[in-house]
């Protein structure tokens, strides 16, 4: 009888596990920030995804605003964003090697940074420091034709690669990617 009660009672605690661990990852598209992957197929076979959460603009004023200039920013809302590579990489003429990445950057007027870094798993804040960064690559810095109200991460295909394309509220900030 004793075997029969431990066995029930370990299967409704399975169950129940496994129950809040759905629940929980079906409340993450019901976020105020919601999820969102950004892929890119690489010629010769390789892929980049990234994966962040895409919160809004909702009036504010974001960039030197709620993302001060000139300091790493989270790149996304909640979770770390992160960057995981199937193939060797130039990203901004820098090497990174295949393998799972977070990424943030350093946001300003004319230019930004995309930092690569080693760390992994964390939540989205705070930066974990300069000494566990791979890569600093420059971006381009512009402006949007119009306001982008959803916090966007995309790639623009090419004939060599793809461009890392980062867009909200009025900004614009890109970076090649290709193949090594």
């Amino acid at each position: 009888m004793r075997k029969v009660l431990a066995v029930g009672s370990a299967l409704i605690l399975a169950v129940a596990v496994a129950a809040v661990v759905l629940h929980a990852q079906q409340d993450k598209s019901k976020r105020p920030s919601p999820p969102a992957t950004a892929k890119c197929d690489l010629p010769g076979g390789g892929s980049i995804t990234v994966d962040y959460s895409s919160p809004q603009v909702k009036g504010r004023k974001i960039f030197g605003g709620l993302v001060p200039y000139g300091e790493p920013w989270r790149t996304g809302a909640n979770e770390a964003t992160t960057f995981v590579t199937t193939a060797d990489l130039m990203v901004g003429g820098k090497h990174v090697a295949a393998g799972k990445y977070t990424i943030f950057t350093i946001p300003n007027k004319d230019k930004w940074a995309l930092i690569v870094s080693k760390k992994t798993g964390e939540w989205g804040i705070p930066y974990p420091g300069a000494d566990q960064d791979l890569v600093r690559a420059d971006m381009n810095a512009s402006s949007t034709a119009s306001p982008v109200e959803n916090f966007t991460i995309a790639f623009d295909k090419g004939s060599k690669g793809c461009t890392l394309r980062i867009e909200w509220e009025n900004a614009r900030a890109t970076v090649d990617v290709l193949p090594m």
